[in-house]
């Protein structure tokens, strides 16, 4: 996954767990694409500053989603609704009921992880 996709998703699952000033930083950075260099004039702080918020927030997420996996749990049960759907619409378009073993599984495991 794309670094900077996987920092925007680490933030939109635990980034309420951040500082104000912390979010306000990291926001700007990874989020709004704004500079260091841009985001220490707007804050008032030097850009290594800027840098080691970045990297500190950077850190805190990532170690967040070590030891809670929310967006590990949330992928799975995206693609695994997704596969329910496609075994859905196979079943109507053939009026079948082959795949409600696997749809029934794939939804047992949903409601486990919940």
């Amino acid at each position: 996954m794309d670094k900077l996709v996987e920092l925007s998703l680490l933030y939109d699952f635990y980034g309420e767990l951040l500082k104000e000033n912390q979010k306000s930083i990291y926001e700007d950075y990874i989020l709004n694409d704004l500079s260091l260099s841009e985001i220490a004039e707007q804050q008032g702080i030097s850009r290594q500053g800027v840098h080691d918020v970045v990297k500190r927030c950077s850190n805190q997420l990532i170690n967040y989603e070590e030891k809670l996996h929310l967006i590990e749990k949330f992928q799975r049960t995206k693609k695994e609704v997704s596969r329910i759907k496609e075994l859905s619409e196979q079943m109507m378009q053939s009026q079948e009921l082959t795949h409600l073993a696997e749809i029934e599984q794939l939804s047992e495991r949903i409601l486990e992880d919940l």
